[in-house]
């Protein structure tokens, strides 16, 4: 543990929300179950293993030292995960946790939930892609833009930001778009109601509707990699790619996102290959340092593909 200690003992005061450590990675040998996130002003600590009473106070005391240096006048918050193969348990072991919560990334607000589900409101791994695509939309203002897996909108709320002309967000969790709502308007995005729009459907039961909307200048795939009932990627990431050619307008851009040890990036690049080869591949997005990976395939995989003009 002790490369997780020394994190804590040298991080910076945290302003955006990011992940201080990252043992997933498998950068520290004897760490990998741990991860530790700051989303500002409370840090989340998940285990994908058992962690003992021992262990949980070492990191807690550390972390209480450290903010002692960092904020001498703030009460350390702390909120401890467990999660096993699709289920979590959740603890506050320190201090409590702000209602609502948010949290910034570029000077972009964001809504967040740490107490309840695994799924905290920002996937803060995805912060690269949600750089690119307002780096994108900003060449190509009025861009009109596709977010399928939609989630809470955060993809939504950067493309308006950088002048997308429309914003079609999908998603069959009715709760996720309406915190998807609650992000547009934190960020003074209030008439994005005639730009922004929040489907609460199942995607594949939705094409005709989807397809109203097109052509689209960008379309963005970032759905679960297993999600019993809804998603399986193995079997499902094919269904959503051979869409892509009919929805694309000329020129027009699709982002792909995976997130899933178990499925390198061959996964994609051979089922576009076969069943989108008019799409050319522009780059693959670097995931942000603090995500750094013993393997390129297993870490997240966002990858960029381009219609012909």
């Amino acid at each position: 543990m002790h490369a997780m200690l020394n994190a804590i003992a040298t991080m910076a005061l945290p302003a955006d929300a990011q992940r201080i450590f990252h043992g997933r990675g498998g950068l520290f040998p004897g760490c990998e179950q741990w991860a530790l996130d700051s989303f500002p002003p409370v840090f989340l600590l998940t285990s994908f293993q058992p962690a003992t009473g021992h262990e949980l106070g070492l990191i807690q005391a550390a972390l209480a030292a450290r903010w002692q240096e960092l904020a001498p006048d703030q009460p350390l918050k702390l909120v401890f995960q467990y999660r096993d193969e699709g289920r979590s348990e959740t603890r506050l072991l320190a201090g409590s946790v702000p209602e609502p919560h948010s949290v910034s990334e570029q000077k972009t607000r964001y809504l967040v939930h740490l107490l309840r589900g695994q799924n905290h409101g920002l996937f803060l791994d995805m912060a690269a892609g949600r750089r690119w695509v307002s780096e994108h939309v900003q060449t190509r203002p009025g861009a009109q833009v596709l977010n399928l897996f939609a989630y809470t909108c955060a993809f939504s709320v950067v493309a308006l930001q950088a002048g997308a002309g429309s914003v079609v967000n999908v998603d069959m969790s009715s709760g996720a778009l309406n915190i998807g709502r609650q992000n547009h308007r934190l960020n003074g995005l209030e008439d994005s109601s005639k730009r922004a729009s929040f489907l609460a459907h199942d995607i594949f039961n939705s094409w005709g509707k989807i397809m109203r909307s097109g052509p689209y200048d960008l379309i963005i795939l970032d759905p679960p990699s297993f999600q019993k009932g809804s998603f399986v990627a193995t079997k499902d990431y094919a269904r959503l790619l051979r869409r892509l050619p009919a929805l694309l307008a000329p020129g027009g851009h699709a982002m792909l996102c995976l997130n899933t040890p178990k499925l390198g990036l061959a996964f994609l690049q051979d089922q576009m290959q076969e069943l989108a080869p008019e799409l050319k591949f522009v780059q693959r997005v670097a995931n942000p340092a603090e995500f750094a990976d013993i393997s390129d395939d297993r870490s997240l995989k966002v990858l960029i593909y381009k219609a012909a003009d």
